[in-house]
């Protein structure tokens, strides 16, 4: 394992008690590696899940003063998600400090986003028990400032939650055929990739979408679609930024 003392320099807090942050980096697969009762990190994760949520709702509290509680939530979860976390955890290089089996070692752990959101959780329960709340909310801030720079408005929810549906049930009132989805391509490493789909309506190519995985991207094709038709009957119009997120 690389020195700890320069993850600790990177993120901005020294451990007193770096116990704390070596079981922050201890995947649970070392216990079913071991067969036996290791500790990981998985109750760090669920501290700092909490500590998170109440430090960023705080921030979005003060910062929408007329936005009402369901726009503050749907606001924070564009924030804090898998592949938010993940991506803020690849920042300070916590992959390459991470303790896991060797199955996990051998089949790409490191990189693997789903490890890396919750071991960066699971360092912020560390850093809340090891300096308190001042502490994590000061990593907090430092990782997360410029997404609340940028955060001008509360994320407005669309009204839509199954564009693929309502597409259909609008192209189907028009003609008897149903709307086609085609994956038009697939760039970037396994672990991160970008899928563009195309949603065709009798051979006709009506929009392109894209996301983290093929039923994303068809999600966001539909609505771009949606969006185009409503534009063109005169209906009110779905703005791009409420796009909903569809997981994998």
């Amino acid at each position: 394992m690389p020195d700890l003392a320069e993850l600790q320099q990177r993120i901005g807090h020294l451990f007193q008690d770096e116990s704390l942050l070596r079981l922050a980096l201890t995947h649970p697969s070392i216990a079913h590696e071991q067969n036996s009762s290791a500790p990981h990190n998985q109750r760090l994760e669920f501290l700092g899940d909490a500590v998170l949520g109440m430090v960023l709702s705080e921030q979005l509290y003060e910062k929408f003063a007329n936005a009402d509680e369901g726009l503050l939530t749907k606001t924070r979860a564009k924030l804090v998600n898998a592949r938010s976390l993940a991506a803020h955890g690849r920042a300070i290089r916590l992959g390459d400090y991470l303790i896991l089996s060797r199955g996990e070692e051998n089949t790409g752990g490191r990189a693997r986003p789903s490890i890396l959101a919750d071991a960066f959780e699971s360092l912020l329960g560390a850093i809340f028990l090891d300096g308190g709340v001042s502490a994590a909310r000061a990593f907090i801030l430092r990782q997360f400032t410029p997404e609340l720079t940028e955060l001008t408005e509360v994320a407005r929810p669309s009204g839509i939650d199954n564009p693929k549906g309502e597409l259909q049930e609008l192209l189907q009132a028009r003609a008897p055929v149903a709307p086609e989805y085609e994956l038009i391509s697939a760039t970037g490493p396994d672990h991160d990739r970008v899928f563009v789909c195309a949603v065709l309506h009798a051979g006709v190519e009506l929009a392109r979408g894209s996301g983290k995985s093929k039923k994303a991207a068809e999600s966001d094709a539909a609505l771009v679609a949606l969006k185009k038709l409503q534009e063109l009957s005169g209906q009110p119009e779905v703005s791009p930024g409420d796009r909903p997120e569809t997981s994998a």
